[in-house]
């Protein structure tokens, strides 16, 4: 029994239509799953049959569901509990998703017809699916925004999160990111730290980001700072082996300020020195709008 659960891995693939799924299927089955496309979720069951009684020859197994509505979603929600409670083996709920501007953006390129309103704006579609789909991206394990993820950039994050989770492990992601851009749509943490000095009013500082060591030991050196910090890495240290335990395989720390360029960046570079400490867990720091300005600027 304890072989077969660690054989027995199905992921569930999932999540808005023009988010990247196609792209997702093409890396598992890089890291040698066998994929299904577009299975209807009745059938769920008989692929978590199939991988037990397979005892370990086909032990990893991806099924692409796309939801077309919401009978779709009542029949995945039952699938899944059939199997949590049925079978042995884990499995996974990968939830692509991106915004509403960047996919109408895609339908647009690509001139395909949006499956939910075939007849109208692609809009239309992207708000009706999102609804639908808006409780099953509230359970999945896993959620990764591809809005501004190149192919190879999101073929590069699954690959790195599954073979993490094959050993394993769990991925801490933590991404600096600015308020006036968006909350990242895939954190599972937020924290706000537009309450710290703020080095855009410092004129030699303004033009360089957190990962500049002047900028960097600005932000450190207030008192409200390394308290801040002391608390955060605290809370963090007792959230993360919750969540490895409740089977999560990675969590997504967002860094928030104003612009996304000083003091969350400077925070997350400090997060990913001090937690990336463990052979069971992957750090990465990403900044998502440090260098915004500097591209908007030579547009």
């Amino acid at each position: 029994m304890e072989e077969m659960h660690t054989l027995g891995k199905l992921v569930i693939i999932t999540g808005m239509s023009g988010a990247g799924k196609t792209i997702a299927v093409q890396s598992l089955e890089d890291l040698g799953f066998f994929c299904v496309d577009n299975l209807p979720p009745v059938l769920i069951p008989k692929f978590a049959e199939l991988i037990e009684q397979s005892k370990g020859r086909i032990g990893k197994v991806a099924l692409v569901i796309d939801l077309r509505g919401r009978e779709f979603f009542t029949s995945i929600s039952e699938s899944l509990r059939f199997v949590k409670e049925n079978h042995t083996l884990t499995h996974e709920i990968l939830f692509l998703d991106a915004t509403d501007a960047i996919l109408v953006q895609r339908y647009k390129e690509s001139r395909r017809k949006h499956p939910l309103a075939p007849t109208g704006a692609p809009l239309e579609g992207i708000q009706q699916e999102r609804k639908l789909l808006e409780e099953l991206k509230g359970v999945a394990t896993q959620v990764i925004d591809t809005s501004n993820l190149k192919p190879a950039q999101l073929k590069e994050k699954i690959v790195s999160r599954f073979t993490n989770l094959e050993l394993g492990g769990i991925s801490i992601n933590v991404i600096s990111f600015g308020f006036k851009y968006g909350i990242p749509i895939d954190a599972d943490l937020i924290f706000d730290v537009r309450f710290l000095p703020n080095p855009h009013y410092v004129d030699a500082l303004r033009p360089n980001t957190g990962q500049d060591p002047d900028v960097y030991e600005y932000v450190m050196k207030w008192s409200e700072t390394q308290e801040f910090l002391a608390k955060l890495l605290d809370m963090l240290h007792f959230l993360v082996p919750q969540y490895k335990k409740e089977g999560k395989s990675q969590v997504v720390v967002g860094i928030g300020c104003t612009g996304g360029k000083h003091r969350s960046v400077a925070i997350a570079e400090y997060l990913g020195k001090m937690m990336d400490n463990s052979e069971t867990e992957i750090v990465r720091v990403s900044h998502r709008d440090s260098e915004r300005d500097r591209v908007e600027v030579k547009k």
